[in-house]
Formats: C-alpha cells, sequence, structure tokens
C-alpha cells in the first residue's frame, strides 16, 4: 500500500462531481443537510442542520466570526467610454483602496472611473500582483452608495452572476462588522431563531472577528505544502471573550468554532493553550503536525480539493476521517462548498 504524505498536496485531492457544487443556497439556511463526524472515533451520522442543537451540550460555548461581507464588485467606465471592473480588497484609508482591476492594461496611473453620478474614482498607484491603490470621490455616504450599486463577490466555482438575493443570503445573520470580500461559510446555516434555541438551551455565543480575503479561494501551487504562503488577514479578539473561553477551557468546557476563520482566529491568538486577546494580521496555516490549541468542535462545509481548508480540517479530525467523510459525503451526494452543506466535528 503506498504510504500517504500529509504534506503533500495531492494527498487533499478528492473526486467531486461539478454537479455537487451548489450554486444557489437552500431556501430555508437551516435545513442543510449536515454530516456529523466523531473524530476520536470516526463515526459518522446524517442529520438535519437544524437538529445542532442535540449534538450540542448546555456547557459548551459557541464561537462566531462577525465579520460581514461588503458588495465588493463594482462596474464602472472611463471617460473613453471603456468597460471596467474594480474589486475592492483591502481599505487603506477613508478613501484608498487596494483593489484589484479588469482589465489592467486600460487602467494605468492617472485613469479615471465613473461609477455613477455619486461615486467615481481614480487610480493612483500600483499594489501588488498586478492591483491598483484607487482613491474613491462621492457624495453622502460611502457605504450607502456601495449597498446600492455594489455586487455581492461570489466564489469563482459559482457559475452564475450575483442578485441582489444574494446580497442576503451570501451574509451569516449575525454579521455585524464590514470588511470580508467572502463570507464565512460555515454561519450561512443559523437563523435566528436557532440561534435563540441554542441560547436558550445555556449556550453562550461568542464573537471574533476575521476579515476573510481572496486568499480564501487562491490555491496551494507548491507541491510541498509546507512551501505555501497563505494570505494576511486582519483579525481581532476581545479581553472579554479571550477571558470567557480561557475560564471554560480551565472548567473542561468544549469551544465548538463555527467555521475555519474562526478557527484561524482563535488559534492564531492562543499562547500555551492559552488565549491572548488583541487585533492583528495573520497568516496561520493550520495543517497536519500542527497543534490545534483552543478548539474542541467545528462547524464547517465541505471544502475544495487540496485547498489549506482541507488541510486545517484534517489537522482537527484526523486525515483518515476527513478523507473518509468526503468520499461519503460524495456517495451520498451532499451539496459543496459555500452555499453548500454543513460538518459538525466532535
Amino acid at each position: 500500500m503506498q504510504k500517504i504524505s500529509l504534506t503533500k498536496k495531492s494527498s487533499y485531492w478528492y473526486h467531486l462531481p461539478p454537479e455537487f457544487i451548489a450554486q444557489h443556497p437552500k431556501d430555508k439556511r437551516s435545513e442543510s443537510r449536515m454530516l456529523v463526524l466523531n473524530r476520536t472515533s470516526g463515526k459518522i451520522q446524517h442529520d438535519k442542520f437544524n437538529h445542532i442543537i442535540n449534538h450540542l451540550k448546555p456547557t459548551d460555548i459557541l464561537v462566531v466570526n462577525k465579520t460581514k461581507v461588503i458588495p465588493a464588485r463594482l462596474f464602472g467606465t472611463k471617460s473613453t467610454g471603456a468597460k471596467v471592473e474594480i474589486f475592492l480588497l483591502e481599505q487603506k484609508t477613508d478613501n484608498r483602496w487596494e483593489c484589484l482591476v479588469k482589465p489592467g492594461r486600460k487602467l494605468k496611473i492617472g485613469s479615471e472611473i465613473i461609477f455613477n453620478e455619486d461615486l467615481k474614482a481614480k487610480i493612483i498607484d500600483h499594489a501588488d500582483e498586478g492591483g491598483r491603490i484607487v482613491e474613491f470621490y462621492w457624495e453622502e455616504n460611502f457605504w450607502d452608495i456601495l449597498e446600492n450599486i455594489g455586487n455581492v463577490p461570489l466564489p469563482p466555482y459559482i457559475k452564475r452572476e450575483s442578485t441582489d438575493k444574494d446580497k442576503e443570503t451570501y451574509q451569516t445573520v449575525y454579521a455585524q462588522e464590514r470588511g470580508s470580500v467572502a463570507a464565512p461559510t460555515a454561519g450561512l446555516h443559523f437563523t435566528i431563531p436557532l440561534m435563540q434555541q441554542i441560547r436558550e438551551k445555556g449556550i453562550e455565543i461568542l464573537e471574533v472577528v476575521l476579515h476573510v480575503g481572496l486568499g480564501t479561494f487562491r490555491p496551494v501551487k507548491t507541491d510541498d505544502i509546507k512551501d505555501h504562503t497563505m494570505h494576511s488577514e486582519h483579525c481581532s479578539i476581545s479581553e472579554e471573550v479571550a477571558a470567557k473561553i480561557n475560564k471554560a477551557k480551565k472548567e473542561g468546557r468544549r469551544i465548538i468554532a463555527v467555521g475555519t476563520t474562526t478557527t484561524r482566529t482563535l488559534e492564531s491568538f492562543a499562547e500555551n493553550g492559552h488565549l491572548e486577546s488583541g487585533s492583528h494580521w495573520t497568516k496561520i496555516f493550520l495543517y497536519p503536525g500542527k497543534e490545534i490549541q483552543i478548539i474542541d468542535g467545528l462547524i464547517t462545509n465541505f471544502h475544495m480539493p487540496e485547498s489549506t481548508l482541507m488541510m486545517l480540517v484534517s489537522t482537527f479530525a484526523g486525515y483518515e476521517n476527513i478523507m473518509n467523510a468526503y468520499k461519503i459525503a460524495v456517495e451520498e451526494k451532499y451539496r459543496f462548498f459555500s452555499y453548500g452543506d454543513a460538518m459538525l466535528i466532535i
């Protein structure tokens, strides 16, 4: 039998028929299917997400990422009439953003862009990987204009244009702090009534922030995953949340992370099993051989083959458990990726 190398990218490949990639969300968020994986025994159960409360204990702490997706795709025209696309990546100052631009050759330094009568922009500098620094000019409120004319940045594997409905469905019900260009998708399954049920059971819901960048979709290009470099993402944990999680850990209570972004946030602030508070940029990359210090359970979706997220869940649940779970999920025709079904690992 061939020995599997857990630092080889190809070890995280699995066959996924394209028709299993969800192109639209469920009509009701919490009615997605949920594969439940016991990471100790490898046992698998099939359930519905709205039954998740049956798998949680009253003493559990649920940690969510309260970042909010911005409608980051803007379509405009140059003074010549040429159509261009601007994708907001990171806010540098009140009116300057690092952006991706299409087509790059038409957007030289000094180029001016008109989006509508309320919003205009000018290319003022180059940025990494072919990006640009863009200065925006507007009347009234920038965020209101963005909500009105911006488009939701759906992932590349969703083969359709975004609609106004995606502004609601590609956003968690607890999103608060603007800054992500991709949703923390494990949280998309929650509804406000379901969260209320969870609280009524005695489970405390705590919030952290990690603003999800485009790096979440960027493939691993190195054969040896140890040579892969993650893109930086900004995250923060308050003193109150860190203190509550540290207290719960001492009491032997389970910390259940909602999503890989929440997991990366918690683990990036972990020091010898203790959670620090603060705000920083993280490039943390969790793959088998790395230590998971804080979380005891993980709610997540099904991830792309050979992705850093596959490597993260393999770190937490065990490589063989994850590959077997994905094989079964394909056999059982689960829906995959951002708008797909859920997995609970406990």
